[in-house]
């Protein structure tokens, strides 16, 4: 089997409204071996895989995957099982898929959910060499591959405490989005309303107490001076200094970095000068200032404070190993590192015990070597501090801290300014006063790992990560979305995604607008180029000051990655007219449908569809619809609009030449046709209905009728409003339409427009992607031909073809239709452009169908036309 195609569907799409995992599969010379032609592969795969008893499959029940292996089916099926079911063996919980044929025998497209992209991945992989070998009957070690996923799954997966935070974000319906694939830098929320994290460090984590924090120096003075207890110490630069404060202070001490964490380069309970020399060198590795303090006798416990509220609290103790009386003190560290609980860094709930040179000072102090067989029942402790990620364990205590000292976390975490801080206190006990005993915080973290409180070695874990949303979020009615607007179909997407936006804009919201041609952020073009993909939607999305998103949604990106978002607040689908056909599997209309349905199929349930009513197949998308459904429509009169306006739906449409809002026995005026620049007084019929559509999702987002009329009063089919989209421009008596009809439908709504502008002759600059059929290329030329009496033919991207036959292809098409029409073909756009220029004179129009908007107009106020051409047609 080979795998042509495989790639992640990063949110709703063709096959599924959740992210899924695509591969095309050819399954090669399998497509003639069924399951059921292979002897004993249902024994054979539930031997290895039993958990497979529980895929229902389409048969609906437990086991209904397997009756489908015993009856007969392809390879392409068993690898969509299997890799859902690999995923689910490593921790990841998920059962959709489907298995489709394609266009090509032997070839499939395989569907398959997936929680990590990364694993979902993998395991498609994975399941193509396990099908394969089930079906050759080769060897299969199902440990093997379960051990490279899991290394997978473990190099990409969030750390406890971010993926707590993440995890609690999700509880609130508040999306997340990675913004870094090896770090946790994560954003919660969308545009203006969103905050960001970087594993506990906040947006809101103030700059200053995170300097506190981490000078430990700094942070002992603060709270000395504050009256929070705190060990004597010093600040040395030399083993001299160090030597002088620790008989100032008096032994046993204990030596840190002035700066450092996880508890790395800290020695404690040193009690002579020898020792101290050797602590001193273990802290100075990690910063030339090392704090010599006054070592407090105690348990070491962690206080976690978020928002100024203590929410978990941990005693905590070193790693350390018990004994037996019989096994060697190596022994029962390698014993103690093989609990499953233990792994490398943060990867498992506590850390694999490695031993160095400050548990090696920690044996000699002991008098112990790695040979040492250790009495039963006796602690051998082999780390200076109790970090868990040392290989410490954790005991939550939340609920024994006296108010007293809880009052004392909270006022610590007010006067070093953090809003989550992490304070490390040594206590006999968190139960009484610390007054009452000896005592002292010996530093504070920014940024505390939550590990210890989310599943402590023993106890209640806490789930800390909500209250770090809740803080960020402090309204639990907001769920930090901002509304968002989809639009696709056929033709029209750019021009109705530039005027929803502008109409918000004029009703004083700031706007993210991504379409083809540029991304805009608060009307400032940031990105200019084919932007109607998802990738688009992350950059609009990520942009913090944008208030509402309004995107353009392609097929090409549906098809690809998906939408790039969860669902939408309003989805807006224009038409569905053959354009694109054959690409993607997609080759007739009602597949093109449900490709362009996406948009409504991820509108929220609080969310509402705008719908074209003049096209069946539009109108149809009603049936993926969860929330309500707007109308717009050409026809008031149509039975469908009808009885949606009677049963209190809405619908904008024309009435005596007027744009109005319908809903039961309200009918609105929101303005005159006439009034609204992009329709050329109603002669461009097309963006009529796209003026409807934009009022529509305007009204679903709140804008008032008020608020829409002004909008599409002031919207102008300008190269400055509306790039590229029917821009009409004169100089000299020469008139120049520019517009992007790249395909039959769109040329055939811009052909009642050209029609009606008066001209001498009509000369057009045309060209096609070489992507679409040679049938669609030949009727785009043919059509070409019928609305101008000159056609300049171009090339902008043959797109897999030879050179020049897309080209060829448009001419053949023109050709065709005979009569006075002259067609030919200069290659390069600009050069095609430039003889139009030079063929016109003044009372022609002239039609351009191109990419280089700025350059043509450019070109185009600098030219000097002749007088009306002696042969040109009749005015009309």
């Amino acid at each position: 089997m080979n795998i042509l195609q495989h790639r992640a569907l990063r949110g709703p799409n063709y096959y599924s409204r959740y992210q899924a995992i695509f591969m095309r599969l050819d399954i090669g010379e399998l497509e003639e071996r069924p399951s059921d032609t292979v002897p004993g592969i249902v024994g054979r795969l539930t031997t290895l895989m039993p958990s497979l008893q529980e895929h229902r499959c389409s048969v609906g029940r437990p086991g209904g995957f397997l009756e489908r292996l015993e009856r007969g089916t392809w390879a392409g099926h068993v690898v969509e099982h299997v890799a859902i079911e690999l995923q689910n063996l490593i921790g990841f919980s998920v059962g959709y898929g489907k298995t489709i044929d394609s266009y090509e025998t032997g070839i499939y497209n395989v569907i398959y959910r997936y929680r990590d992209e990364a694993c979902g991945l993998a395991a498609g992989v994975e399941a193509v060499d396990l099908v394969t070998r089930l079906f050759n009957d080769d060897e299969i070690d199902l440990e093997a591959i379960l051990d490279r996923l899991r290394q997978v799954r473990d190099d990409h997966m969030l750390g406890p405490s971010t993926a707590s935070i993440v995890a609690a974000a999700v509880r609130r319906d508040i999306p997340s989005t990675r913004l870094s694939e090896d770090s946790s830098y994560i954003q919660l929320g969308h545009g203006h309303r969103q905050k960001r994290i970087q594993a506990t460090v906040t947006c809101q984590t103030d700059l200053i107490g995170y300097s506190i924090a981490d000078d430990k120096d700094w942070t002992k003075q603060i709270l000395g001076d504050a009256g929070i207890p705190v060990p004597r110490g010093q600040v040395c630069s030399s083993f001299e200094e160090a030597l002088e404060a620790a008989r100032y202070i008096g032994y046993p001490v204990a030596t840190k970095p002035l700066i450092g964490n996880h508890g790395r380069g800290v020695s404690t309970n040193i009690e002579d000068d020898h020792a101290l020399r050797e602590a001193f060198e273990i802290a100075s590795h990690r910063n030339p200032s090392v704090i010599v303090e006054q070592y407090i006798h105690g348990e070491d416990h962690r206080l976690l404070v978020i928002d100024g509220k203590l929410v978990a609290a941990a005693r905590r103790r070193p790693a350390h190993v018990v004994g037996d009386g019989v096994t060697s003190l190596q022994a029962l560290v390698e014993r103690e590192n093989q609990d499953p609980r233990r792994g490398v860094g943060h990867e498992n709930l506590l850390t694999q015990i490695q031993l160095d040179e400050q548990s090696e000072r920690m044996l000699d102090q002991q008098n112990l070597t790695l040979q040492s067989v250790i009495p039963k029942d006796e602690i051998v402790y082999l780390k200076p501090t109790a970090n868990l990620s040392t290989g410490g364990t954790a005991t939550d205590v939340t609920d024994d801290v006296h108010p007293e000292v809880k009052y004392a976390a909270e006022r610590i975490a007010r006067l070093v300014g953090l809003d989550i801080i992490g304070i490390d206190l040594l206590a006999e006990t968190l139960s009484r006063p610390l007054e009452e005993q000896s005592a002292g915080v010996v530093e504070v973290n920014a940024g505390p790992g939550f590990r210890m409180h989310i599943s402590p070695t023993h106890g209640i874990g806490r789930d800390v990560g909500h209250h770090v949303v809740d803080m960020l979020f402090p309204d639990p009615e907001s769920n930090a979305r901002i509304p968002i607007v989809a639009v696709s179909g056929t033709n029209g997407k750019t021009t109705t995604v530039r005027l929803i936006s502008h109409l918000l804009r004029q009703a004083g919201r700031n706007v993210g607008m991504a379409c083809t041609g540029a991304i805009e952020i608060d009307n400032h073009v940031i990105m200019r180029g084919d932007y109607s993909g998802p990738q688009a939607a992350n950059i609009v999305l990520r942009e913090p000051t944008v208030e509402t998103a309004v995107l353009e949604v392609a097929r090409g990106g549906i098809m690809r990655r998906g939408l790039g978002f969860d669902e939408c607040d309003v989805g807006v689908l224009l038409n569905i007219a053959s354009d694109h056909l054959g690409e993607h599997d997609i080759h007739t209309l009602d597949e093109l449908a449900r490709c362009k349905t996406v948009v409504i199929d991820a509108v929220s349930k609080s969310g509402t569809a705008v719908l074209n009513a003049d096209d069946p197949r539009v109108l149809a998308g009603q049936e993926w619809a969860r929330g309500e459904c707007i109308f717009f429509t050409m026809d008031p009169d149509s039975r469908p609009v009808r009885q949606h306006v009677r049963e209190h739906g809405v619908a904008f449409t024309v009435h005596n030449e007027r744009i109005v809002m319908r809903q039961g026995h309200v009918e609105a005026e929101v303005i005159p046709v006439v009034d609204v620049p992009i329709t050329f007084e109603g002669h461009a019929s097309f963006n009529v209905a796209n003026a409807l559509a934009a009022s529509a999702a305007a009204y679903a987002l709140g804008l008032s009728v008020a608020d829409i009329q002004m909008g599409l009063r002031t919207f102008h089919p300008t190269p400055g409003q509306n790039p590229g989209r029917t821009n009409l421009i004169e100089a000299e008596g020469v008139k120049v339409l520019i517009d992007y009809g790249h395909n039959v439908p769109a040329l055939e709504a811009l052909s009642e427009l050209v029609g009606r502008i008066p001209a001498g002759r009509r000369i057009s600059v045309a060209s096609a992607p070489g992507n679409r059929r040679d049938e669609d290329l030949f009727s785009l030329g043919t059509l070409l031909a019928r609305m101008h009496d000159i056609v300049y033919i171009y090339e902008t991207d043959s797109r897999g073809r030879p050179p020049g036959e897309a080209a060829g292809l448009l001419r053949d098409g023109a050709e065709s239709v005979g009569g006075t029409s002259r067609v030919e073909i200069i290659m390069e756009e600009a050069q095609a452009v430039d003889r139009a220029f030079d063929e016109a004179s003044q009372g022609d129009l002239l039609v351009l169908l191109i990419d280089d908007i700025a350059g043509a107009i450019e070109r185009f106020r600098g030219r000097r036309f002749t007088p009306t051409h002696e042969s040109g047609g009749e005015s009309t």
